[in-house]
């Protein structure tokens, strides 16, 4: 009995590997219901766009619809201009915005990294508009570009323009007006994540810097810049991704006008699936927006070489 025992026992090695294997395993168990959940909200939405990309689909005129194949994809490049007209104009809304949003929060970071009085309420004040929902944003810059009440009245009191005057209405004012409104919002996001990198950095680098007679303005470019690379890179890909897909603002501002001068590549798919119903052609917009995203993403995160040694 003893030795049918001792047979059927395992060795103490095997039995010590299978209890380490154990709590190993445990944290991924413990993760798989909520993975499994995230997978299943992530990837069911998007492998349905994909299905619709290759069909006709519009539930108001159920009589046509029916697999298209990649016939959504050839309207989209050879026989609808307004694709490009919203490609070129996100194109520009996000190389303006991310570029002024990078400057502006690079400058308040460093600023608001400075040793002063109040500099907590000043760091409060920037971080502020980060806080405030895209549509609630949009609403305020409603109001104060509103031709009765808002900007334009004062301005026309101080004898600068004329009464009556909508930024937001004409085509020579409607791109700046828009700008200026979103970079209130989008300008403490750069300057959170830029103050957050720029804490880590030694002062002790910038007193070796101080003995060796570099003046700031070295400083900034030898020390500063090259920290903060990363996070400038990092900041700013997620920023253009983004502000390519912004809907909410736009659209509450302008609509997408006047005249469709406003009027990005994710506001166009809103419209042609919302408005139109054509979601088939929709999910096909949607899908080459995609591939766009993810081309320009991985050039660009070769080109600057993130998370290689930038310092």
């Amino acid at each position: 009995m003893a030795q049918a025992a001792a047979v059927a026992r395992p060795p103490a090695p095997a039995r010590r590997r299978r209890a380490s294997a154990t709590p190993r395993r445990l944290p991924y168990l413990l993760i798989a219901p909520g993975a499994l959940l995230m997978l299943g909200f992530i990837a069911y939405p998007v492998l349905s766009v994909f299905y619709y990309s290759l069909q006709n689909y519009n539930p108001t005129k159920p009589w046509r619809n029916g697999y298209a194949g990649f016939g959504n994809f050839v309207r989209i490049f050879t026989g609808d201009p307004q694709f490009w007209d919203t490609l070129t104009f996100s194109a520009k809304w996000v190389v303006v915005e991310v570029g002024l949003q990078l400057l502006f929060g690079l400058a308040l970071a460093l600023i608001v990294n400075q040793t002063f009085a109040g500099r907590a309420l000043a760091r409060a004040l920037v971080f502020s508009p980060w806080a405030v929902s895209g549509v609630l944003t949009s609403a305020i810059w409603v109001l104060l570009y509103n031709s009765q009440t808002g900007i334009t009245r004062y301005l026309a009191d101080a004898g600068i323009g004329s009464y009556g005057t909508s930024w937001l209405s004409d085509t020579s004012t409607v791109f700046p007006a828009a700008i200026v409104a979103d970079l209130w919002r989008g300008v403490p996001f750069f300057a959170i994540l830029i103050l957050a990198d720029l804490q880590s950095v030694s002062k002790d680098l910038y007193e070796a810097a101080e003995v060796d007679g570099a003046s700031r303005l070295k400083q900034f470019w030898h020390i500063t810049l090259p920290h903060l690379k990363d996070a400038i890179v990092l900041s700013t890909l997620l920023r253009a991704v983004w502000e390519f897909n912004n809907v909410d603002l736009l659209y509450t501002l302008t609509g997408g006008g006047p005249a469709g001068e406003t009027t990005t590549l994710p506001l166009y798919v809103a419209d042609t699936s919302v408005d139109a119903h054509d979601f088939g052609y929709a999910s096909a917009l949607t899908t080459v927006a995609f591939v766009i995203l993810l081309f320009c993403s991985i050039v660009y995160l070769r080109l600057s070489k993130f998370g290689g040694e930038g310092r």
